[in-house]
């Protein structure tokens, strides 16, 4: 396998923590610059982007922005371009995740869910799609397992994501042969940080896993790396990386 990024520029959405900053590592590791995009945590994206920069000098640099201000989001994907002179991926990893019970649906949260989930998506890949055209670059998805049989009390978020799992298709599409668009479906990653799934919860999950224990981030994070540097007869696809999960929901 060739893995190599190098000389390569990674747009990675909701870069700061978690998945996404491991996504980061990972492809700054193969050699991509990166362009690390945060709402809220400058912080942790500032911390990522020394650490990457002090491995390799302006190998990074963070950009803020609101996935939900759809019409600020070429600006986004332009001052990255014009900053590193080139864009060659774009990573769609931010989402919102809570639990949105039916009769408690509201405009917020749909603005949210789907905003986060399909909207910003959809922006940032047409406001990209020049640029990765001319490089033969990429696009890669995070959606969920959940896609395929929803997850009880997630209606909406299940909704949006399975919008971005069209939408992955229809880009891949629509962009062809240029450019490449694939998805990724994890399964139990890692737990939500606002404790809706308790340790009973989390065990239900595991027990219906057949790999019978949780992923890590580096799963999804190197599946991201072999979609953008050694699959380049792949596009409209949608890998789950859950741990067989998706075939014993």
């Amino acid at each position: 396998m060739s893995l190599n990024l190098e000389g390569k520029l990674v747009l990675i959405t909701g870069a700061a923590k978690r998945v996404g900053a491991e996504i980061a590592r990972t492809l700054h590791g193969a050699g991509a610059d990166i362009a690390l995009h945060y709402r809220h945590a400058a912080a942790e994206a500032q911390a990522l982007v020394a650490e990457l920069n002090a491995a390799r000098a302006g190998s990074s640099r963070a950009f803020q922005a609101d996935l939900l201000d759809a019409e600020h989001l070429p600006k986004l994907v332009e001052d990255v371009a014009r900053h590193f002179g080139r864009l060659d991926a774009l990573v769609n990893n931010a989402s919102s995740f809570y639990a949105t019970p039916v009769g408690k649906i509201g405009a917020r949260e749909w603005d949210d869910l789907v905003g986060t989930n399909l909207k910003a998506p959809l922006f940032l890949a047409q406001a990209a799609a020049p640029h990765l055209a001319i490089a033969g670059g990429a696009i890669v998805n995070i959606t969920d397992i959940h896609v395929e049989r929803p997850l009880k009390n997630y209606p909406l978020y299940c909704a949006a994501k399975a919008g971005l799992a069209g939408l992955t298709r229809a880009l891949a599409l629509e962009l062809g042969p240029d450019v490449r668009v694939n998805g990724i479906a994890p399964g139990p990653i890692l737990w939500p940080e606002d404790g809706s799934f308790d340790t009973a919860a989390q065990a239900r999950v595991i027990s219906r896993t057949p790999l019978r224990r949780s992923g890590s981030p580096s799963d999804i994070a190197r599946t991201v790396l072999f979609l953008l540097a050694d699959a380049p007869y792949v596009t409209g696809q949608i890998l789950a990386v859950d741990g067989g999960r998706s075939i014993f929901l």
